[in-house]
């Protein structure tokens, strides 16, 4: 007779089958029929009160201010007879740059200095011709009309006196736009003219040179269209630039301007940043800088976590652990800030918050935070 005692091999062969095929009907982590288990101890983190604060990132460039960058030219035409300066040179404000050649404006000085004298002779002959005339009226030998003759004559030679002397000045301002000055502290920054070069001036007055004060630099920020409206003046700043990758500067929001700017098909709006004193590094017209606009955060505010936000068609909401499940509780959020969101309506201070993603029980939908 067999015996049908199962042998200890085929008993485990059998029990390897079951168990592949429970693995298979009901994976790891659902519940019956493939459903999604509940989560297990999720990662929470404490509803509690802190100061918040963020940033807006923006791209700048750095800028002369209004007056800091000035076009130097003639108001005199003329040979440029010599150039005192070039291009890096620093320069303080009254400093002679450039030379025209001064003869014609001398000449026409000289000139206008003879007239002046010939004018004050006519005036000093006609006022010793006015006191005889005026003597001898007194006597009655002379007539009212000549008398009438000699004032007329001693005003019109006081009056071309007075021509004669605003022409010699006229002539000595043209002869003093001979000599270039600088109007204000700076560096040269480029020079367009040479020497022994003919300046014609005109209507428009011919360029020599550019002057920029480093003193006097600005930030261009362009600050995209979805943050300008956080963005207000007085505002602290900081950036960085390439020339200097481990120095950070700071600066202070003084404007932004009401036109748009579009930069890459993108909205972009300018926000003038004045940069605060600094010492020992130069900084130049043009360079590249990275913003970080502070914002005005909230202190003492009720906060969570931004990954504790969620969103969906119903509004926003947190998730509250609560006896064993998941509770849902919709929120009102007030300033998002960098890595925390103040809470105006939804929970209180020592609530727990789930943070990260939780699969919906229901569903199977995995719930993302950080909205």
């Amino acid at each position: 007779m067999r015996d049908r005692r199962v042998t200890p091999w085929l008993k485990s062969i059998v029990l390897l089958t079951v168990g592949l095929a429970v693995g298979w009907l009901f994976p790891r982590g659902t519940g019956a029929l493939g459903a999604p288990a509940p989560a297990v101890n999720p990662e929470t983190a404490l509803v509690d009160r802190r100061d918040i604060g963020a940033t807006v990132l923006a791209t700048g460039v750095i800028r002369p201010k209004v007056g800091a960058q000035v076009a130097v030219g003639s108001r005199a035409s003329g040979v440029l007879e010599k150039l005192h300066v070039t291009v890096g040179d620093r320069v303080t404000a009254g400093q002679l740059l450039a030379e025209l050649d001064r003869v014609a404006y001398a000449m026409e000085v000289e000139r206008a200095d003879a007239s002046l004298r010939d004018a004050a002779a006519e005036r000093i002959y006609a006022e010793v011709e006015h006191a005889r005339v005026r003597q001898l009226a007194d006597r009655s030998a002379a007539s009212a009309a000549e008398l009438s003759a000699a004032d007329r004559l001693v005003a019109t030679t006081r009056a071309r006196e007075r021509e004669a002397a605003a022409n010699l000045e006229a002539a000595r301002v043209q002869l003093g736009y001979t000599s270039i000055r600088a109007p204000i502290d700076g560096v040269i920054a480029s020079v367009s003219t040479q020497e022994g070069e003919t300046v014609a001036a005109s209507f428009a007055a011919p360029t020599f040179l550019t002057i920029v004060d480093l003193d006097r630099l600005e930030v261009w920020a362009y600050v995209d269209e979805t943050d300008i409206g956080r963005i207000e003046v007085g505002q602290q700043a900081r950036f960085t630039v390439d020339t200097y990758p481990d120095e950070t500067f700071h600066g202070r929001v003084t404007a932004v301007r009401p036109t748009a700017e579009l930069r890459d098909n993108v909205v972009n709006y300018v926000t003038v940043i004045e940069i605060e004193h600094r010492e020992g590094t130069v900084l130049r017209p043009e360079m590249t800088a990275t913003m970080d606009i502070v914002l005005n955060g909230r202190t003492d505010a009720l906060s969570v976590p931004n990954s504790a936000l969620r969103r969906d068609a119903s509004g926003t909401f947190v998730l509250v652990p609560a006896a064993g499940s998941i509770e849902r509780r919709e929120v009102r959020v007030g300033f998002r800030g960098s890595e925390y969101s103040e809470l105006l309506a939804g929970v209180a201070t020592g609530d727990l918050v789930v943070v990260g993603s939780v699969r919906d029980c229901e569903s199977g939908t995995p719930l993302e935070g950080g909205t």
